[in-house]
């Protein structure tokens, strides 16, 4: 059985996909639908790795 970080990272993953597919089939937007894809893809690693990980807060990054 599945658990909802690991549901939670997929989804983040197929988002990821997406936003890189949309990149490919309209270049004048590929960088930003690129730079969308790593952060759906990172957030997705830090789901799997910490799910229950807190953010920094902003007055500390």
């Amino acid at each position: 059985m599945s658990t909802n970080a690991q549901l939670a990272a997929k989804l983040l993953r197929d988002a990821s996909m997406f936003f890189r597919q949309v990149g490919e089939q309209n270049p004048p937007v590929a960088e930003q639908m690129n730079q969308n894809a790593a952060a759906y893809e990172q957030v997705a690693q830090m789901v799997e790795a910490d799910p229950l990980g807190a953010l920094p807060d902003a007055a500390e990054a």
